[in-house]
Formats: structure tokens, sequence, C-alpha cells
């Protein structure tokens, strides 16, 4: 469905041992696997990705249970929407697509789960980017007033099925939601192309789409802390490049490089002169950015 904002890439619907990854690929270079947010698709990267398809081989994928990537049946533990199931789809992608060792990129979830990815699969990860996020044991645990208001989805969108989904509705309900919760950022709805926005309201009038969401998050809140947890004082060995939007929530309520630091050895990063939707609302700077970070680390 979205052929019109990426043509000059295939798309491609590959099985996975859990679900089914739907995504689009083309360029040429060494890979880059690029990976959206809530509650978008990997329409989210068509700028970037006709900035980029010059330099690299890119794969943008719509992450399990959003897009038209298959929506698995939840479980009790959450388990089925972590980001170490997430990242194991991404991983069998790439295999797929005859990618062994690749660079990583994540807005939002997808830094997530890109981040789990670089953890579960590191002799994969060359280097890995993230774009307007911090850890999120991290996050959760240096909650504050003003990031459980600026976030509130964070702790509603947790609560026990169905009382979150019920409450964004399906159909137009759903999309009247998506537009208040995306545009009240500071580029409002002017971040989005129209024929970006129109797929995203497409796939989240899905109810199983809002249902699907809302456990990522679930297992964020829980499953994926463990895992987390587990991880011990390991930390990532691949460089890591951390953007984030000067007038987005990250900057006025945490240090995001100091919380990087937490989580990986080598990390850079700056703020950006935009909000939360950087991939849309500063293409050029989020491309000329990727490409000078990742461009070190093609061995």
């Amino acid at each position: 469905m979205t052929r019109s904002i990426f043509p000059d890439f295939r798309t491609f619907d590959i099985e996975t041992s859990g679900t089914t990854i739907h995504g689009v690929s083309g360029g040429s270079g060494p890979p880059l696997l690029l990976l959206h947010g809530y509650p978008q698709t990997h329409a989210l990267w068509h700028k970037v990705a006709a900035r980029l398809k010059d330099r690299f081989m890119i794969v943008a994928a719509d992450l399990r249970g959003y897009g038209d990537s298959g929506k698995p049946v939840t479980t009790a533990d959450h388990s089925v929407y972590s980001k170490r199931a997430m990242a194991l789809d991404m991983a069998e992608v790439m295999t797929a697509l005859g990618h062994e060792r690749f660079f990583v990129c994540g807005h939002d979830r997808g830094g997530r789960v890109a981040h789990r990815l670089a953890v579960d699969h590191a002799s994969r990860v060359a280097r890995i980017a993230v774009l307007d996020i911090a850890p999120t044991r991290e996050m959760y645990r240096s909650t504050t007033d003003a990031f459980a208001r600026a976030y509130a989805h964070w702790f509603y969108l947790i609560e026990p099925a169905p009382f979150p989904e019920r409450m964004i509705g399906s159909g137009a309900e759903a999309q009247e939601y998506w537009r208040k919760k995306c545009g009240s950022g500071s580029a409002g709805m002017n971040a989005f192309a129209p024929e970006a926005l129109a797929e995203y309201l497409r796939c989240f009038s899905n109810p199983e789409m809002v249902h699907a969401t809302c456990e990522d998050y679930r297992a964020a809140a829980t499953i994926d802390i463990r895992h987390d947890d587990e991880d011990g004082a390991l930390k990532l060995t691949a460089p890591l490049l951390a953007l984030w939007g000067k007038h987005a929530v990250i900057e006025r309520c945490f240090d995001c490089l100091a919380l990087w630091r937490e989580r990986a050895s080598d990390v850079q990063g700056e703020a950006l002169p935009g909000g939360h939707y950087l991939a849309e609302e500063l293409p050029d700077e989020v491309a000329a950015r990727l490409a000078e970070f990742m461009v070190g680390g093609t061995s």
C-alpha cells in the first residue's frame, strides 16, 4: 500500500518463526534496517529512505502487530509482543534478504526493538541509531510528574485489555485518536505527508492493530524490563547514535546521552531542531547524520 511513497522499492512479506513481516527494500550499498514507532508504520521512513537509497540497501519493515505485518494472538505474559520477539522477527527478515551483518536505526518503539536486536544478535549489528528515545527501563525508572503528563499513553495503554482498546475504538474513532495523539507535537499534523498520513490512518483503523500496539506497551512495562534486568551489567558494544528533538519530551525530561551510556559503551548524539517525528520533520538532517555515523561501521 506504500508503493506511491517508495516508488523505487520492492515490497516483501516474509514468514518469520513467529509471524509475517511486511515491508519494502531497495537501494544499493551496505544494508540499513529502519524501524518505525507508535502508532505508525514503515511509511515513517519514506523521506529518509529516498535520501539514503543511493548509499545504503534500505530495508524498512512494519513491526509485528503494526501496519500490514502479522498480529499474533496475545499471551498473558505479553511475551508475543516483547522486544525480544520483535527483534527476532527482524533478524530473520534480514537473513531472508541475505544480510548477515547490517546497520539499524529505530524511531520510538522501533528504537526499543533496535536496542534489543543489538543485545540479542550483537554479532549482526554493526552500528545502531535511535531517534527520540532513551532506554525503556531507565525511562520508567526516571518517571517524573512532567514525563507522566507528557507521555500519559505509556501508562493507560498498559492497563488490562480491553480498557484502552475500547477507549481508542476502531475505524473513525481510532483515526481521531491517532490525529489527537500524533498532532499534539511541535509540528502538528504538518509533520506528515498526505500519502503517509493516509497509510497510518488506514492501518490504525484495524482493531487488531490497536490491540497489538497496546500489547507492545504492556510488554514494555513488564517482560521487556525483566529481559533488561537479566542482561545485568551487559552493555552494547556496537557504536550507538542517539538523536532527539529539541522541542520534544526527551529533551525536557531526560538526560538522553547519560541514560544510553548506562546501556552502551560507545555513545554519541545530539538534539536536532525538531519534535518527536524527526524522520518526517527533518529528513535532510536525519539522513545526513545517519550516513555520517554509519559509514564508519561497514566492516
